[in-house]
């Protein structure tokens, strides 16, 4: 059986959780399944080298996707040439060609443009609600990320239950423990931090909740009894402004630290170096950030709601993202008790070992399997 996965996301979402699901599950889906199903991974231009994939045949490409050639003429006609048997679309169903001439599979992710309207851009907003309607439609199969998107995919676009799959994301390989004394040398060296420090990671979105978080360390940074800085990463974006306002008007400009963009590569020593991870978003389709402190042995907090509670289970502690006090209290418990912060490290590394893109991309070949009317 042909199937043909829209890799585009592999590499212009790299770093966020549709980048980083379409990039392993790819790799998944190659390494376990190349015997059933003839894989198709449709890429324009060759960045797809960066995927570390043999390149036998498996990706067809044009020089380069310009404005809708790419979802209009040129996937269609490939899917007609080639025979495809199966078509997925692992970005929120965005680029989902409109014909029907074979079975056509979506994940979709959040809802997210539904329910925080304001805190998507204008134009991807613009795009999600006219083009989501019909996307749900012309899937013959949902795939989503957490029993939390599943609900909202009930509730919001009426989408049959039995339409929609839940296969859960995963930390990548690269997020394991690394010695706490090698990771803070790591991060005095590239980034210049010298002292100890609690990590947040995932975007300055409203929705993420970051000012909670900074108002949260205010009140406990000097009642810990030991230097603690709050460190943030992640790129500059528009919501940099206000919270620079909010830190110079707490006084907390010698103790946020901006580390701007970071590579991947660097992410497991950022996490393992910290006394604590916090993940304070009001909502997420999954939320892969705690997983990945998790999976690194850092202890963590994060928040109750949306999928979060269902990724972390008892591997953190969770707080009201609406109370930034409760938070407050419950970091402050975690930096002043080293044996707490162990205890909590050790179940994280345990619950995020429950999750991995192996497991992902089997439950995935499952779903083709119904699609295509198969079982095995």
């Amino acid at each position: 059986m042909k199937i043909g996965i829209d890799a585009r996301a592999a590499i212009w979402y790299r770093g966020t959780g549709i980048g980083t699901y379409t990039y392993q599950l790819l790799r998944s889906l190659y390494l376990i399944n190349r015997q059933e199903f003839n894989w198709r991974f449709f890429w324009p231009g060759d960045e797809y080298r960066d995927l570390d994939i043999a390149s036998d045949s498996i990706f067809n490409s044009i020089e380069k996707n310009k404005d809708k050639f790419w979802e209009e003429v040129h996937i269609p006609a490939r899917i007609t040439d080639e025979k495809i048997d199966l078509y997925h679309v692992p970005q929120n169903g965005i680029g989902l060609p409109k014909g029907n001439s074979c079975p056509m599979v979506v994940t979709i992710h959040d809802l997210i443009p539904y329910i925080y309207p304001e805190t998507v851009g204008k134009g991807y907003l613009k795009v999600f609600l006219q083009e989501m309607p019909g996307i749900v439609a012309r899937a013959a199969h949902i795939i989503t990320v957490s029993e939390c998107s599943k609900q909202d995919l009930l509730r919001i676009l009426k989408v049959p239950a039995e339409k929609i799959t839940v296969t859960y994301e995963a930390p990548e390989p690269i997020y394991r423990p690394v010695p706490q004394k090698k990771a803070r040398a790591f991060v005095s060296e590239h980034y210049g931090i010298q002292d100890q420090y609690i990590l947040y990671i995932g975007g300055f979105s409203p929705r993420k909740n970051v000012k909670g978080l900074i108002n949260a360390f205010k009140e406990i940074r000097k009642d810990v009894g030991y230097p603690i800085k709050l460190v943030l990463v992640g790129k500059q974006v528009r919501e940099y402004g206000d919270l620079v306002v909010l830190i110079e008007a707490l006084g907390l400009e010698e103790d946020v630290i901006w580390t701007g963009f970071a590579a991947v590569e660097d992410l497991p020593y950022l996490y393992a170096a910290a006394n604590l991870f916090v993940y304070p978003s009001f909502y997420e389709g999954f939320g892969l950030p705690p997983l990945e402190a998790m999976a690194c042995g850092t202890p963590t907090i994060a928040a109750n709601t949306s999928s979060i509670p269902e990724v972390v289970g008892e591997g953190a502690w969770l707080f009201n993202p609406f109370d930034s006090m409760e938070l407050a209290e419950k970091m402050y418990k975690l930096l002043t008790d080293a044996d707490l912060r162990q205890e909590l490290g050790r179940k994280g590394l345990m619950r995020a070992g429950e999750f991995s893109w192996n497991k992902t991309a089997l439950e995935t070949m499952e779903v083709y399997r119904r699609v295509l009317g198969k079982r095995g």
